[in-house]
């Protein structure tokens, strides 16, 4: 049931009681709230300010079981007394291709149901607009860990993440902030923007969530035909091969890497690498032996969808 409220950018749903899976951690209030404003956003935060811990939860939409993990995550963070906020906001700024951004996938029905039956406090989905001026000029720049993987990749993009991050950060005034470990270098490029910015906010990193097969949940997995889907299992199965050969006593970076790619470029639905590294868990910059906490990366193509997955060693 929905029901609109006196502001007109803000419409309040009634929680439905049976889709509560955790009882201990649903949120104390009877509606979810969706924002669709920054004001709005600052006038309803401010009013949950003192009465416990607010908990931000960053998304693109397309919720699938990886984020109600990491909203069940922030409920256990907050209580049931503080703010659980989520975010649905296909942030243009971050995309370095335009057709990525036309067909990244939108539900934002199914998501509010989502964010409904997780007891979600309030939900911020604002317009492009409503984020950016048309005449913006002002960026977020981390030029040393973003300049790998993903950076070097795709230009400007963790421009965008930051960005848009920080403004999530000012108009939430959260005091806490979940992200998962999939994309390990975002989490590490937030966590340095919080360090170098002197953020007052506290991030908690939660573990990738996979299916069955070990695909890493994303949202992009729903772009995939079934026979891609399967075979990118082999992602996992290839850095899972090179973790079991470094604990064996494999030190080489060359040679775990060369492990790992051989195991993905035997796909026959066309996987294609975009980057194989292992870098240094802290810095990012290149190593040649593991032999310090170390992160292998991978971005692989399926046709125009791009995956991405990682796994710590050392």
């Amino acid at each position: 049931m929905v029901v609109f409220g006196g502001h007109s950018n803000i419409v309040h749903i009634h929680k439905a009681e049976q889709f509560h899976p955790s009882r201990q951690y649903l949120s104390p209030s009877n509606l979810v709230k969706i924002i669709k404003t920054k004001n709005d956003l600052i006038t309803e935060t401010l009013k949950t300010a003192g009465k416990g811990l607010s908990t931000l939860v960053p998304t693109m939409g397309a919720l699938h079981d990886g984020h109600l993990e990491l909203i069940r995550q922030a409920r256990k963070l907050s209580g049931t007394n503080g703010c659980v906020i989520v975010s649905l906001f296909v942030n243009p700024s971050q995309f370095d291709r335009i057709e990525d951004l036309d067909n990244y996938p939108r539900t934002i029905d199914q998501d509010l149901k989502k964010c409904q039956a997780e007891g979600v406090d309030i939900v911020f989905a604002p317009d492009p607009t409503s984020m950016y001026q048309p005449n913006h000029s002002v960026a977020v720049i981390e030029n040393s860990l973003a300049t790998r993987l993903c950076g070097a990749a795709r230009p400007g993009h963790f421009n965008g993440v930051c960005t848009i991050v920080l403004k999530l950060f000012n108009l939430s005034s959260a005091d806490i902030a979940v992200f998962g470990k999939k994309d390990y270098q975002q989490l590490s490029i937030i966590r340095r923007m919080i360090r170098d910015l002197n953020l007052q906010i506290r991030i908690e990193a939660i573990d990738t969530v996979r299916d069955t097969n070990g695909v890493a949940l994303s949202s992009r997995n729903a772009l995939l035909t079934p026979e891609q889907y399967n075979d990118a299992s082999r992602i996992r199965r290839a850095m899972l091969a090179a973790k079991k050969c470094h604990i064996a006593g494999e030190t080489s970076v060359a040679q775990l890497v060369e492990i790992a790619n051989n195991s993905i470029q035997t796909s026959k639905q066309g996987a294609q690498i975009d980057y194989l590294e292992i870098l240094d868990a802290d810095s990012l910059e290149p190593i040649k032996s593991v032999n310090q906490p170390a992160i292998m990366a991978t971005a692989v193509f399926y046709g125009k969808v791009r995956l991405i997955d990682n796994i710590e060693l050392g």
